[in-house]
């Protein structure tokens, strides 16, 4: 099979693209031939302001180029992961001018939310769920903090709600969990195009023993992150257990304070996968602390591939992987008080902790391995050409 796959890459590299690369050497491992089509983020500097809010609508380039490509590749598909910015639906349109289906997969929730989070000031917003012209994201300046710019991304999803093309263009939409695929059904999207395949561990790390007696959290220090939640708990928590942060990003001088304060509390930084897969293995469980609508959890996947529990806040995509008492525990999100009662249970129930460990490893083993993602995938792909 050939597939053109389509993404525009983020100046930082996220999971997203992570998820993504991963996908593209699965199928190349398989033996099809994959190609790609990608614009870099590194390029909006060079562009104008009214040159990058067309481009956002309707790119022109993109459009000729992807046409081209299709006339000349012979290809069976083409796999959009990320238009936003620079590449713009066009793309969709370019490849119904050439007869070739298109795929596309939803990491965020873009369509429904000009800032792609649900989130705002701090808490859940469904504002613009529903709304044809998604104004309250432009009124609170929800993309980067600026009005101007986010009416740009509402100018975009007007502009293609009034074409049709979310309903007309795309042919399959795969979302990587039940809660993703019904906020796409809320917000409007056709449900008979839409399928869920999860991500998946390219690599299967091995179970670890969980003997380090510490917990861990791993992610970008972001306020949606639920860092705050975390923290608080480790500040009141009785029983003193070791708490690992691995990752960076904006709240790190925050972490950073925290760990000097608080004795338990360990910043690692960034570490490299090897790493991070070692300190899942050993941890007691893995902290899943988000206060947004995630749309997967490929951390706490991760961590059911080293066979480690996860205590995880019941919101969004997360709240589905996680069964608690089976393959970790929920608790209610924000609420730190809730969260140390988990805490506390875990740690003072080392026998059903052990149980969960098989359990995670399990869950890992029948529904994150590559070769369960390749046949789901495969049979999206092939319902689609053999139509």
């Amino acid at each position: 099979m050939r597939i053109l796959s389509i993404h525009n890459l983020y100046q930082i590299r996220g999971g997203e693209d992570e998820s993504r690369e991963t996908e593209e050497r699965l199928l190349r491992a398989k033996g099809h031939h994959v190609d790609v089509y990608e614009e870099n983020n590194k390029r909006v500097p060079t562009l104008g302001k009214l040159q990058l809010a067309f481009r956002t609508i309707w790119s022109v380039e993109s459009y000729k180029t992807v046409r081209n490509l299709l006339r000349k590749g012979n290809y069976d598909l083409i796999h959009v992961q990320n238009f936003f910015p620079l590449i713009s639906p066009s793309v969709y349109y370019a490849a119904k001018a050439e007869g070739v289906p298109v795929v596309q997969t939803i990491r965020n929730y873009r369509l429904l939310c000009p800032n792609s989070q649900f989130f705002r000031e701090g808490r859940v917003c469904e504002d613009c769920l529903g709304k044809f012209v998604p104004w309250p994201g432009v009124l609170h300046a929800c993309y980067r903090d600026s009005r101007p710019t986010t009416a740009v991304v509402a100018a975009m999803l007007t502009v293609h709600r009034i074409m049709a093309t979310w309903e007309k263009m795309v042919d399959v939409y795969i979302t990587l969990t039940e809660f993703a695929s019904q906020k796409l059904i809320e917000g409007g999207l056709p449900s008979n195009k839409i399928v869920v395949k999860p991500n998946f561990v390219l690599s299967d790390p091995g179970p670890g023993a969980g003997s380090g007696g510490y917990a861990l959290f791993v992610g970008r220090l972001s306020r949606e992150k639920g860092l705050d939640t975390v923290l608080g708990a480790w500040e009141l928590l009785q029983e003193k257990i070791p708490l690992k942060i691995v990752g960076d990003g904006p709240l790190a001088e925050m972490v950073q304070e925290a760990a000097l304060r608080i004795p338990e509390v360990e910043w690692l930084g960034r570490r490299p996968l090897p790493e991070v897969y070692e300190l899942m293995g050993e941890a007691k469980f893995l902290i899943f602390s988000s206060e947004w609508y995630e749309t997967f959890g490929r951390v706490a996947v991760e961590a059911f591939a080293k066979g480690t529990p996860v205590i995880a806040a019941n919101i969004g995509a997360i709240a589905e992987l996680v069964e608690s008492g089976h393959t970790g525990l929920l608790f209610r999100p924000g609420d730190r008080q809730d969260l140390i009662r988990q805490i506390e249970y875990a740690h003072t129930h080392p026998e059903e902790l052990m149980q969960m460990r098989r359990k995670a490893r399990a869950e890992f083993e029948a529904k994150y391995t590559p070769e369960e993602n390749y046949r789901q995938l495969m049979r999206i792909y092939q319902n689609l050409v053999n139509k």
